[in-house]
């Protein structure tokens, strides 16, 4: 699509090669005589920028510029003007002009102007839409109980440097805390850097962390700055750090400590000033029993513990959380906003949410995908939900001793709820209406393994 630029002068001569020569370099050129019919031609149809005289009968340059920085201030406008003094330049540049040249204007400069106008409106405009995004990616939304206390813990925990460790179920919004915990610490203005150990293969954990010198492995073919150096005067956060390999556990308590680490195949000690936020969905608790996870760098990481509630646990934020996915959605996508119906949110209130806020986004965008009705319909809803798994009891054998068939029968409710809920064992023994010791018992009892049932 040719940009379009608006040309306001109340010469005819100056109209007819401006617009002539804007054609020529691919521009689509609209003119006007006068302020009042440049606002027509605005009224009219939007232009990507303006181009305007000063001395004009009627309505000036500098008016006008005025009441378009009030109408569309987010237009850009270049003002031109045979009679330009330093004064002149000075308050156009305070009403908003981007830039102000010189009658009579020379034809290459002024494409050269209009080029780097429309170059930097494009990046701010850019920039607003992904700061927009980032802020939907980021926001905490919810009014409920738990949402508050939540919240309060965050800006109680923020303004310290000490280490915070983020409990929560896959999908409850852990990155989402910790970086609201970043944005409202005094390391803020410095880089956030986010890792998620699942992610990276054990045997690279060392070299993502720490970095690498040349020629330290095969394929390391620079010096490679790790992500503590990345995140040094700053907050580096470590997902899903239960999943992080044992050997890794030591090198990474030796760098709490005292700040300082050798990078693979280096020699000197780096030293790097840097705020840990960690997060996991396993029960880190147990992970300690069963000797998979140091009890001493867990003191350390979790010198303040924050929760973060599941949706389940929240189902009154399920309407403002719709609400808000829909409009982040709509920005995104350039669709029209649209609203989902009562009847809808009571659908969505309804489900269990094993995948938490992740899957209630989800299923909203998927919903808004699908329908064509606004507001969007409980059916609408229905239709986007994920197919139920079939129900089925417990496999019991149809012989056997009563104790065996009670065992096979608690096996299969456990393994179950286990699934179902992700292995939260905290949440598995409230479903039961058990104490979480008395679940560990009899899942050791039943020869469960919580590690694989989850």
């Amino acid at each position: 699509m040719k940009p379009r630029v608006l040309i306001l002068d109340d010469d005819p001569g100056t109209l007819a090669s401006l617009s002539r020569a804007f054609a020529l370099e691919g521009y689509e050129a609209l003119t006007a005589g006068s302020a009042a019919r440049a606002f027509e031609r605005l009224a009219e149809e939007p232009v990507d920028a303006i181009l305007s005289d000063v001395v004009m009968p009627g309505m000036d340059g500098l008016e006008f510029l005025a009441r378009v920085k009030e109408r569309v201030p987010e237009v850009p406008v270049i003002l031109m003007s045979g009679q330009a003094t330093v004064e002149t330049a000075v308050k156009a540049t305070r009403l908003g002009a981007l830039d102000f040249v010189e009658k009579p204007v020379g034809l290459d400069r002024l494409l050269l102007t209009l080029r780097n106008v429309l170059r930097l409106d494009r990046l701010e405009r850019e920039n607003r839409s992904l700061s927009r995004h980032v802020q939907d990616e980021i926001t905490l939304v919810g009014g409920s109980a738990a949402m508050g206390t939540l919240r309060a813990l965050i800006e109680r925990a923020a303004h310290s440097d000490a280490p915070i460790l983020i409990l929560g179920e896959n999908g409850t919004g852990k990155e989402l805390v910790a970086r609201a915990l970043h944005e409202r610490s005094p390391r803020r203005g410095e880089a956030f850097v986010p890792m998620n150990c699942a992610a990276v293969p054990a045997e690279l954990v060392e070299s993502e962390l720490f970095g690498h010198e040349k020629g330290s492995f095969s394929g390391a073919i620079a010096q490679r700055r790790g992500l503590f150096e990345q995140a040094d005067g700053g907050t580096l956060f470590l997902d899903e750090i239960g999943d992080m390999p044992t050997p890794l556990q030591a090198k990474l308590l030796r760098v709490l400590q005292d700040g300082r680490f050798t990078r693979v195949g280096g020699t000197g000690e780096v030293r790097a000033d840097v705020r840990l936020l960690s997060a996991t969905n396993r029960e880190i608790d147990l992970l300690v029993s069963e000797g998979r996870f140091r009890e001493d760098l867990l003191y350390r990481i979790n010198t303040v513990t924050v929760r973060v509630p599941a949706l389940r646990e929240r189902r009154e934020d399920v309407s403002e959380l719709t609400a808000h996915f829909a409009e982040a959605a709509a920005r995104r996508n350039r669709w029209k906003p649209r609203r989902f119906s009562t009847e809808a949110l009571d659908v969505l209130r309804q489900q269990p949410w094993r995948g938490n806020v992740r899957e209630l986004r989800n299923i909203v965008e998927r919903a808004l995908i699908l329908s064509g009705s606004d507001p969007v319909a409980a059916a609408d809803v229905r239709g986007a939900l994920p197919a139920a798994p079939a129900s089925r009891g417990p496999a019991v054998p149809a012989d056997g001793l009563l104790r065996d068939l009670v065992d096979g029968f608690e096996r299969e409710v456990i393994r179950e709820r286990l699934k179902a809920l992700g292995g939260h064992v905290t949440n598995v023994a409230k479903s039961l209406g058990l104490e979480r010791s008395h679940l560990y018992k009899k899942c050791k009892q039943l020869g469960i393994d919580i590690r694989e049932e989850a």
